[in-house]
């Protein structure tokens, strides 16, 4: 994979190669730290880069960072000024994801999360698909529970509790799946393994609530924004049933990484007819040319790297 030539690191942007933290650094050992995961998309007729709702993306890093008692360096405009920098640094010209972190940087031996110094840092990497087959996704249910906002907080993006994303994922790709389905401890559909769900059942789009221990992804939002005023469509924000993806005429999962995948069958079964349906379809489409800038109405969305 290759990475950029720089990154943002304890306040400065420096070569990559000089970006380093200590083994015994507090984040590493202990996993407290939070990060984001934000996309910039080269739009080749324009020639130009946009930022994808870094707006949002920082203000979920900033309250995630809240929940581990952490004080951030910037607010929201302060970091969209220093990214902007560090892509203009390396004048990428191509489709790239950023990962923002903050993190417990003092070291030493201590589980705790007060009376420690927060940092901040930032790489860049080109970035196509997440989800090899994401037109055509078949999963499993996984046996690993997703983890409870009460253990570790599932609304923000907090590093130790991706573990669990891990063991979902690792497990599901050794059974021949390219992603699993994740149940919380009341026995609803949660999410994928790190990313948001959706399906269509009657023609109406429902997605489980940010209180049924998920992520508050910026992609589900924009989603259901998009598929309200371009597609007229009825979103409800409800639990889901295990047995309801069954039944269900289309399947599909979001996130910054993956964007829109569709999901055409869940345990051997298949989802709908089988193959990608036409709301899918139609979202994907849509959501490729909003996140390009393409679209007028959304254009508030985006922010140009220039």
């Amino acid at each position: 994979m290759d990475f950029s030539k720089h990154a943002f690191f304890e306040g400065k942007i420096v070569p990559l190669s000089e970006a380093k933290i200590g083994i015994a650094t507090h984040g590493f050992l202990y996993g407290t730290s939070v990060f984001g995961g934000m996309r910039a998309y080269w739009n080749q007729e324009k020639g130009k880069m946009f930022l994808f709702r870094p707006f949002d993306h920082f203000r979920r890093l900033i309250n995630s960072g809240k929940m581990m008692a952490m004080q951030s360096p910037y607010d929201e405009e302060g970091f969209i000024q220093l990214t902007l920098d560090v892509l203009r640094k390396d004048d990428w010209k191509q489709d790239v994801y950023l990962r923002p972190t903050l993190y417990k940087a003092d070291m030493g031996i201590g589980v705790k999360l007060h009376d420690l110094r927060d940092e901040f840092c930032m790489f860049v990497i080109p970035f196509e698909k997440y989800v090899k087959n994401d037109t055509d996704a078949h999963l499993t249910v996984s046996s690993w529970r997703r983890i409870d906002d009460n253990v570790i907080p599932a609304r923000g993006k907090v590093a130790g509790g991706y573990a669990n994303s891990a063991l979902i994922k690792t497990d599901a790709n050794r059974a021949g799946f390219d992603e699993a389905l994740v149940l919380d401890n009341n026995g609803h559909v949660s999410e994928g393994s790190a990313m948001n769900v959706f399906m269509v059942r009657d023609g109406v789009l429902v997605t489980p609530p940010v209180t049924d221990n998920i992520l508050e992804g910026i992609t589900r939002k924009s989603v259901i924004e998009i598929a309200k005023k371009e597609l007229g469509l009825e979103v409800l924000e409800r639990s889901i049933d295990r047995t309801e993806v069954f039944i269900a005429e289309e399947m599909f999962m979001t996130g910054t990484a993956a964007q829109i995948v569709a999901v055409t069958k869940i345990d051997h079964r298949p989802v709908g007819s089988g193959v990608m349906g036409n709301i899918t379809t139609k979202l994907r489409n849509l959501f490729d040319d909003v996140v390009r800038a393409k679209n007028p109405k959304f254009n508030h969305w985006n922010v140009e790297v220039k």
